[in-house]
């Protein structure tokens, strides 16, 4: 089976091309490739397909095989990959995902590649039903309070298509990630589990992120949780609507348009291609 391994500022998946490859076990395949001893090494799969009603149809899958509705990092490969291997031939497309249709433009270099993606996010969703978390609804999860392991914290809830749980912190690289991460995704109030992005304030437009995202542990860069760290930023007041997120794979450009939808911009990069033999 060919494939393709590419990362959007260090959030790298494995990639196969649906138009050409049959993937009869995508979740099996999702755990066999994301080894990083004993496979390609991934944060988990992504297929490309062919849609009914978009340019491509994009499937994703985390390293333990629970599939995801959306992952903002992956999508923008899926574009560069649509582009710079012929299965589109303009740099405006839009993607089907299970979160619904995005419209992505692409950003060429001189020799034709795409380096740089801006994604249409679309619209957080911040209700309690939406995203989803337990309590009434039709409120907002905003700045509550949990304690984890005997540490207060706030947290403020929003949903891109996957659920996100923004938690402001005074030293993100001191923060223990890999202690409280596991503990919220996994906590009663999240039914389909959640991803939790601990962000450090520099100013009102830059911020820095760690993200422990569920069925994959800490990444080095999540865009649906970059894109809710925005969103939590404006109502809880400790940022502005454009903002620059530092990941540890890399930089994003948000900006929380105030019609509603929350506009991506960040790099996608083929790393190599190979073929793999599935067990």
């Amino acid at each position: 089976m060919k494939f393709t391994k590419m990362h959007g500022a260090g959030n790298d998946y494995v990639y196969i091309n649906g138009f050409e490859e049959n993937v009869a076990d995508p979740a099996k395949l999702a755990q066999q490739v994301s080894q990083r001893r004993f496979g390609i090494g991934a944060d988990g799969l992504i297929l490309i397909l062919p849609s009914a009603v978009a340019d491509v149809r994009m499937q994703m899958f985390n390293l333990d095989g629970s599939e995801g509705a959306m992952c903002g990092n992956g999508i923008r490969c899926v574009a560069k990959y649509a582009y710079d291997h012929g299965l589109v031939d303009r740099l405006e497309i839009t993607v089907e995902t299970a979160a619904g249709i995005l419209p992505l433009v692409m950003f060429a270099d001189p020799s034709g590649l795409v380096t740089q993606v801006q994604v249409n996010m679309g619209k957080p969703r911040l209700t309690r039903g939406e995203i989803p978390i337990s309590g009434p609804a039709t409120e907002r999860a905003v700045a509550i309070p949990i304690e984890i392991n005997n540490r207060q914290l706030e947290m403020t809830c929003v949903s891109m298509g996957n659920p996100h749980a923004v938690i402001f912190v005074a030293d993100v690289k001191a923060f223990p990630v890999a202690e409280i991460g596991p503990q919220i995704e996994t906590h009663a109030w999240f039914p389909d589990r959640v991803n939790i992005e601990f962000v450090q304030i520099v100013s009102p437009t830059e911020v820095i992120q760690r993200t422990w995202e569920r069925g994959s542990g800490e990444t080095f860069a999540c865009g649906t949780g970059a894109s809710a760290v925005v969103v939590a930023g404006v109502l809880t007041g400790r940022s502005e609507r454009k903002i620059i997120n530092h990941l540890r794979g890399g930089d994003l450009e948000l900006e929380w348009l105030e019609d509603g939808p929350v506009m991506m911009t960040g790099p996608a990069v083929e790393v190599f291609n190979g073929e793999f033999d599935p067990k």
